[in-house]
């Protein structure tokens, strides 16, 4: 079972820990127009692999590939992130059925879930945390 990691318990990890790193599954169109966490003052880089190919959304075959293509070994401890929470969690089962045991999925995601204007980014998640983030 993959494990739920706040926000801010994340960025700490990744802020102490060598082997911890940041995989964003969300889309080009997501990391272009909504933003991706910045880990520059970690002293590291965001991963980005598409979980889903935008604009059919059928999820990338290359994945597992794509991973082991960045360098990212089953010693690392891989924490994923999408919008909500939805898509890195079936990101992060998909790295440990292919052999990768570390992985952890960012509850709430990037921007969280919508509030009652159904706007996202405002009540939980990455944005909401206050946690470090840029335009692409």
């Amino acid at each position: 079972m993959v494990q739920n990691v706040p926000p801010g318990q994340t960025w700490d990890a990744l802020k102490a820990g060598p082997e911890a790193q940041l995989v964003d599954v969300r889309t080009d169109a997501e990391w272009n127009f909504v933003g991706v966490p910045d880990l520059s003052s970690a002293g590291k880089q965001t991963v980005l692999i598409p979980w889903q190919v935008y604009p059919a959304m059928e999820r990338n075959q290359a994945f597992e590939e794509q991973l082991r293509k960045t360098g990212l070994t089953p010693d690392h401890h891989i924490y994923f992130i999408c919008r909500s929470g939805v898509r890195s969690l079936a990101a992060a089962e998909a790295a440990r059925a292919a052999g990768f045991p570390n992985v952890y999925n960012v509850a709430d995601g990037f921007e969280g879930p919508p509030d009652g204007a159904a706007h996202r980014g405002s009540t939980a998640g990455w944005k909401a945390d206050g946690l470090p983030w840029r335009q692409k």
